[in-house]
């Protein structure tokens, strides 16, 4: 994306508070959930590597997320893992063009991750409650009035900005670039705010989205 992409990648690290978490199933289950994700078919580029797009995609999220949250509960930890799992099975051409068939697709794919997700979980022994909050963080429930919630959104949208915003510019008009800056900066805290503008976008990158915020 950026010339400085590479210097901020952070390397994936399991984690999330110690207190109550059974580390070793934590570990399984960061590791069912990246396994899964491994078998995506289309790659990107990572810092020179091309690898799997949702493992990559999963390794971003969770950096964004321990950013924001250094110590983040498990179930976000796990969310955060497992929110696009597998995601290529459900393409976009599957479903009608148009606005009414994008929130089709986006709203089985949501089901799908959460689906996925709790079946990884259930058969490692997870508890209920715990697969239940999960799920919820997945589906992105309560957002603004659940923090695991809010998180996971600001995660995504910081993850969209510094690895996606550039090549999604060069690829679209002003007026689209706007609006899709508009709708993300909504969605966003204003810690996620601060964090964004801290990017090191390219000059013409940077522009845009101030004009799309004036």
């Amino acid at each position: 994306m950026h010339k400085n992409s590479q210097n901020l990648r952070i390397a994936p690290r399991n984690d999330a508070k110690s207190q109550g978490v059974d580390s070793a199933r934590f570990k399984k289950a960061i590791a069912a959930f990246d396994r899964a994700n491994a078998e995506d078919p289309n790659h990107v580029d990572d810092a020179g590597v091309s690898r799997p797009r949702e493992l990559v995609h999963a390794e971003r999220l969770s950096a964004w997320v321990r950013k924001l949250e250094p110590e983040p509960s498990e179930a976000l930890a796990l969310a955060a893992r497992s929110q696009h799992i597998r995601r290529w099975q459900i393409p976009r051409s599957s479903f009608a063009e148009g606005r009414a068939g994008y929130l089709q697709w986006r709203t089985q794919l949501g089901r799908f991750h959460a689906d996925t997700a709790s079946e990884i979980l259930s058969s490692l022994g997870y508890e209920r409650e715990l697969i239940d909050a999960v799920r919820r963080i997945n589906l992105k429930q309560n957002l603004h009035s659940n923090a695991d919630t809010q998180t996971i959104e600001d995660a995504l949208c910081l993850e969209f900005l510094e690895f996606e915003f550039e090549a999604f510019a060069e690829k679209h008009e002003p007026e689209k670039i706007s609006e899709i800056v508009r709708k993300t900066w909504k969605k966003m805290s204003p810690r996620a705010h601060e964090l964004a503008l801290k990017l090191p976008f390219s000059t013409s990158a940077l522009s845009l989205i101030q004009s799309a915020l004036a």
